[in-house]
């Protein structure tokens, strides 16, 4: 009855791994906090800016971006210096047209940070990507232009499992929440079958050596001492809802259907 050693196999989600992200169904307020919390989380931003400016689902006028950071940069001479980003998240169900571009680089151009960021919950349009080329020719802006579509997102958050948790992944249990509820409950169909095994023991009905008996007892004072609100069980349902857990638990975790030893 004590629990054998094994090497745990997890579902590759739950360390924050998605086949492409999925931003159907949500809402512009969604998509910027999205992005605030990606740029927050990426090493090389600091100090990142959400200007929405009210609690409220609607923002105020943002002058053209939707959030400021700063990027420390190394020179060769390993001096450093800061950078301002405008980001400009724009959440389009099609195409970002051009027009869609112009807040954000009028108030780039007055402003002057060193990037103006578009960060695309989709893809620009082929005439927006043109009217950036022909801006940056025509005008020769003293700030760099970016645009980060989809797939760029894709390879940014992957391997960010709180991020995919939160936003992604519907607000799925945390790979910590699901490895304790399932050793919870193995804890608790344990100490239930060791009860039992101990009733057979102490009436002669099933004994086992004194050895073996004097370690389950060790175990069971173990158990109990993290889990000091254990009980036996009160009927065959509750019993049975244990062990349905139990097995739900570890399947998720890469284990086979049903697989119940304890």
């Amino acid at each position: 009855m004590l629990r054998p050693s094994r090497v745990r196999r997890v579902d590759p989600r739950l360390v924050g791994m998605v086949d492409g992200l999925d931003f159907d169904g949500w809402d512009e307020t969604d998509f910027e906090e999205f992005c605030f919390q990606l740029l927050d989380g990426l090493d090389d931003f600091s100090n990142v800016d959400w200007r929405k400016g009210t609690p409220k689902q609607a923002s105020p006028a943002d002058r053209g971006r939707d959030l400021v950071a700063q990027v420390e940069r190394v020179d060769v001479d390993r001096s450093k210096h800061v950078e301002t980003w405008f980001a400009d998240c724009k959440h389009y169900a099609k195409g970002i047209p051009p027009e869609a571009l112009q807040g954000l680089l009028a108030w780039a151009n007055a402003e002057r940070p060193d990037v103006a960021l578009v960060i695309a919950s989709g893809f620009l349009s082929n005439a927006a990507k043109d009217y950036i080329s022909n801006y940056v020719e025509n005008n020769r802006p003293p700030f760099r232009i970016k645009y980060w579509e989809r797939p760029v997102l894709d390879k940014l958050t992957r391997g960010n499992r709180e991020l995919l948790d939160r936003f992604v992944l519907g607000g799925m249990r945390s790979q910590s929440e699901i490895i304790a509820a399932e050793e919870e409950f193995f804890d608790r169909i344990w100490y239930e079958r060791h009860l039992v095994g101990r009733m057979k023991h102490e009436s002669g009905e099933g004994r086992t050596t004194d050895e073996i008996h004097a370690v389950a007892l060790e175990a069971a004072e173990r158990v109990k001492g993290r889990r000091p609100d254990l009980h036996p069980t009160e009927d065959d349902f509750e019993w049975g809802m244990w062990n349905g857990k139990l097995s739900a638990l570890r399947w998720v975790l890469g284990d086979d259907w049903d697989f119940l030893d304890t």
